[in-house]
């Protein structure tokens, strides 16, 4: 049995979006958001995985109905720089699955096993898959109507305006919106919540609730007490500055860039009348002043250009789902930005939710696999994460040596790595471990193989060895797809 009202603390991006989504799946349940115009969001996550594409698409809203309005560019991946100092592996591209991988990632795999086996072959995994040309060559991800293969492809965005643009979608569709600020939660004798209070003393009643408000978690721990697991034991980022730059000449790219600093890495984000910059660091191995200096060096822009500095919490709630709240968005926890799961997550913990309670109702039946399913999400994404700092070939700071050498690593991230250095099968064995929907097996050849984690010593195959065509996805662009629309003719379109 669906709940008949829902009332969701906290808007921004993660709480509009969950509110688009009850209002799609359950059109008789009354939606009510609360925020407060004087508490602001974070608003620093202004990338996305393809999710967000599915997001807009289940709700029915087009891009042109909304990228112009939260000047958003098209993003196929994420490109890494500077994490390793290995000759030739200087910069490796982390693309989104598209289907072309079925025909070229076989290719990937045995190149890369044999070039772990010491064996000289190229294995570079931007030579075998397809969204990288797209990002060097800037085109957008839209399919010619002759390409017979989906791309998949995610956002950037402006991410207060996007939240304006869900705001204004939900309103619309008829969530209720209330702006005042909740001063306390009332729970009842049983231990759920009954109402939030307002500072104005109204009561503010639901069936169920939503906790979208932030490193606060208002609802959710403050209230009904849920603990908070810290992932700082091998997340060593806890801090960000962040500064808007000019747009890059030559139009915005469609790929995030992910570029290794002295004491972490710093974002680079196109969007349509900007570039978003921001140096994610642990304050452990360099102060605020000292990263700002940092990234403004490294941007060449001095003091004119405002500065914000933000902490971070990485970390999950036990329990997402507890009593009659979810906690979603940074209420329910946070993984640094490096591969931008934010939205990924919040949209995953409410179609999941909605998905549990469908067939199993609100009661215990569905509250169990639910928040062990999650928490398996954020310790698969959190692993991946870790597996960057881990794995990576730098060793000029002692940040980058104490992250090379830390081994507080989960049983599956052990297994992974063990499989890839010890020559075996990397794709069977993201299948043993069932963690394929959290990263796949291309996604574990870039990272592993970007970074140039190969045997030193080499030798020339010899002739009974097979090797793959380098050639075959740049020639298949080069037939197939030169007329992909360029990145910046495809945003003109969107507000013509």
């Amino acid at each position: 049995m669906t709940p008949s009202s829902i009332t969701i603390l906290g808007g921004g991006t993660a709480g509009w979006m969950a509110a688009c989504l009850f209002q799609h799946h359950w059109p008789d349940t009354r939606i009510r958001l609360i925020e407060s115009s004087e508490i602001g969001i974070v608003g620093v996550g202004e990338g996305s995985t393809p999710q967000l594409k599915a997001f807009f698409d289940t709700i029915g809203v087009s891009e042109a109905e909304w990228m112009p309005d939260a000047n958003a560019t098209y993003k196929v991946g994420i490109q890494f720089e500077n994490w390793s100092q290995k000759p030739g592996y200087e910069r490796y591209f982390h693309p989104f699955p598209t289907a072309l991988d079925g025909h070229s990632a076989g290719q990937l795999f045995r190149a890369s096993r044999l070039r772990r086996s010491g064996l000289d072959v190229p294995a570079h995994p931007d030579d075998f898959l397809f969204p990288g040309l797209l990002a060097e060559r800037k085109l957008a991800p839209l399919n010619p109507e002759h390409f017979p293969f989906e791309v998949s492809y995610g956002y950037h965005f402006d991410a207060h305006k996007v939240g304006e643009v869900l705001k204004r979608i939900a309103t619309k569709r008829g969530v209720e919106w209330v702006d005042t600020k909740i001063v306390s939660v009332e729970l009842a004798d049983a231990g759920e919540v009954a109402a939030l209070v307002g500072e104005d003393g109204e009561r503010h009643e639901a069936d169920f609730f939503i906790d979208a408000s932030g490193f606060r978690a208002m609802i959710a721990e403050q209230a009904l007490g849920a603990n908070h697991i810290s992932f700082a034991d091998n997340l060593f980022a806890d801090s960000a500055v962040v500064l808007a730059t000019d747009v890059a000449q030559g139009g915005p790219e469609c790929a995030t860039r992910a570029i290794a600093m002295d004491a972490g890495w710093r974002w680079s984000i196109p969007l349509t009348n900007r570039t978003g910059n921001g140096y994610v660091y642990s304050s452990k191995y360099i102060d605020a002043d000292a990263a700002e200096a940092e990234l403004r060096a490294a941007l060449g822009v001095g003091d004119d250009v405002e500065a914000r500095h933000l902490k971070m919490r990485c970390g999950r709630l036990d329990k997402s789902w507890n009593a009659n709240c979810l906690a979603i968005g940074l209420a329910q926890g946070f993984l640094e930005p490096l591969e931008a799961t934010a939205l990924h997550i919040v949209l995953v913990t409410v179609e999941q939710f909605i998905a549990a309670v469908d067939k199993n109702g609100l009661g215990e039946e569905a509250r169990e696999p639910f928040n062990d399913a999650i928490v398996a999400r954020y310790e698969g994404i959190r692993d991946y994460i870790v597996a960057h700092y881990r794995c990576q070939l730098r060793r000029d700071t002692d940040y980058w040596r104490d992250n090379a050498a830390h081994d507080n690593l989960s049983p599956s991230l052990k297994g992974i790595m063990t499989s890839w250095f010890t020559r075996q099968d990397l794709t069977l064995e993201v299948q043993r471990q069932d963690i394929a929907k959290y990263y796949n097996a291309v996604s574990w050849h870039c990272l592993l193989g970007g970074y140039g984690n190969f045997p030193q010593k080499l030798e020339k195959p010899g002739e009974d060895v097979h090797l793959p065509d380098m050639h075959r996805i740049d020639d298949f662009l080069e037939r197939c797809a030169m007329n992909f629309p360029s990145h910046k003719e495809a945003l003109k379109a969107l507000q013509a």
